[in-house]
């Protein structure tokens, strides 16, 4: 027999017994345990070295006392429950000191638990008889807002439009405190923060569920300022009129561009304001003028503010800025001339996008070289008070030619293969009055084509 008591070996030990192994051990051996009272010695010996057979998924190859350790991978509640047998068959309460060492050890041997785990249970044991594990239980604050309170707080903002927390927070306390209303005693001292936990329970949105509209991304395209010409031609100012809507059927749009400094004015027609279709379309319209074209200033619309655009700005070394906000008169001269000219020849009337060919052809050889050679256009001159309040008074008027041809040095800012003098016999093939009873003519054979045909009914 081998004493595990400070490493000796005993002999024989008077009033021993046999003690078969825990079932759920299953490590097929037997041990001898024998105490002696009053030299405090337990000794355990190892008997029938046969093994009886394995538990599935153990491994016959590991020696003994590897084995022995399986009980550490069983749940916690079969290992307490082994722990409190073993503390009841040895009696531990009764052992003196070095046969509560050899226990501990034996338990803690057995069961793979460290020697603090061993004393706390061992503890247990000896305050309750019991060695149980203790149920998890979530640490939960106290529920102070009830389901009536969320379904009350959901009303209120329901009724009020949903306003911002501290706004809500105050209506609260006022209904408790100024109209005695009984019912918001708990909701009248809500803060802020968790009224708003309470909006983001599942509870709250059963009952107030509210839609935001998408926000808009801004995009970082042009340059939101006002441009700054200084007195030199080739900076547009661009804009679209939509002729009309029929039938749930889109109208024509009109696209018209007007330079800052000397008015000159190019308009042009499409049957749709989407990249397939814009995009030639403005680059036949800056080939209209007769200089080059250095700025391009629009409004924040979709159909200027776009990748395609910029592109094809940039192929063309021209600056892009659009309109600010709050600032309405940045692009100010495009709408009033879409006024004076397009609404005033072409009207608010409905033209369908089929006849957008004919309207661009009447725009490009008709009503463009009357708006440019012969339409006098206000100049305004801005006088600023010593306030430094700027107002624009109209003094003179001028054609948009003339104004480019009293620049100093105009020729430089024309495009190649384009002259003065080329541009003077434009001007001087027909007079103002000629060229206007021209577009007049053009334009009523245009409406006869474009307008639909009534019948008698």
């Amino acid at each position: 027999m081998l004493d595990l008591f400070h490493g000796t070996a005993l002999s024989r030990v008077p009033h021993s017994c046999l003690m078969q192994d825990e079932p759920e051990l299953a490590t097929g051996f037997s041990r001898k345990m024998s105490l002696k009272g009053k030299v405090g010695m337990l000794g355990i010996d190892h008997q029938h070295g046969r093994h009886r057979g394995h538990q599935p998924g153990a491994d016959p190859g590991l020696p003994g006392w590897q084995r022995r350790s399986a009980v550490c991978r069983q749940r916690r509640q079969e290992v307490y429950a082994w722990v409190e047998k073993t503390l009841v068959r040895f009696q531990y309460t009764r052992l003196d000191k070095p046969g509560k060492g050899l226990v501990r050890r034996y338990l803690s041997r057995m069961t793979g638990l460290s020697r603090a785990q061993v004393t706390r249970l061992i503890a247990l044991q000896r305050r309750t008889g019991r060695i149980t594990a203790a149920a998890y239980e979530r640490t939960r604050f106290a529920t102070r807002y009830t389901a009536a309170d969320v379904n009350l707080l959901a009303y209120v903002d329901k009724a009020h439009g949903n306003l911002s927390g501290p706004a809500t927070q105050r209506i609260l306390e006022r209904e408790y405190s100024d109209y005695q209303q009984a019912a918001y005693v708990r909701l009248a001292s809500i803060s802020v923060a968790h009224l708003y936990r309470l909006r983001n329970s599942a509870a709250y949105r059963k009952r107030n569920t509210s839609y935001q509209p998408t926000r808009p991304t801004p995009i970082p395209i042009g340059q939101r300022r006002k441009p700054q010409p200084r007195g030199e031609p080739g900076f547009l100012r661009i804009d679209t009129v939509h002729q009309g809507d029929r039938d749930g059927r889109k109208g024509l749009y009109h696209i018209n561009a007007v330079d800052e400094v000397t008015q000159w004015e190019i308009v042009a027609a499409t049957p749709q304001i989407s990249e397939l279709w814009l995009l030639p379309v403005l680059e036949s319209m800056l080939a209209q003028f007769p200089f080059a074209i250095r700025g391009f200033h629009s409004d924040n619309g979709s159909e200027f503010i776009n990748y395609s655009v910029v592109r094809l700005l940039d192929k063309l070394r021209i600056e892009q800025t659009k309109s600010r906000a709050h600032h309405c008169g940045d692009n100010g001269l495009v709408e009033a001339k879409n006024g004076a000219v397009i609404r005033k020849h072409i009207g608010f009337g409905y033209i369908d996008a089929q006849h957008a060919d004919a309207v661009d052809r009447f725009h490009r050889e008709h009503l463009n070289p009357y708006v440019n050679f012969h339409r006098p256009c206000a100049v305004p001159e801005i006088l600023t008070a010593a306030n430094g309040k700027r107002r624009r008074i109209y003094l003179r008027w001028a054609t948009p030619f003339e104004l480019l041809r009293e620049m100093p040095g105009c020729e430089k800012y024309l495009r190649p293969l384009v002259t003065l003098a080329d541009l003077d016999q434009i001007v001087q093939s027909q007079s103002d009055t000629e060229a206007a009873l021209a577009m007049q003519s053009a334009k009523r054979k245009l409406f006869q084509d474009v307008q639909p045909k009534r019948t008698a009914g």
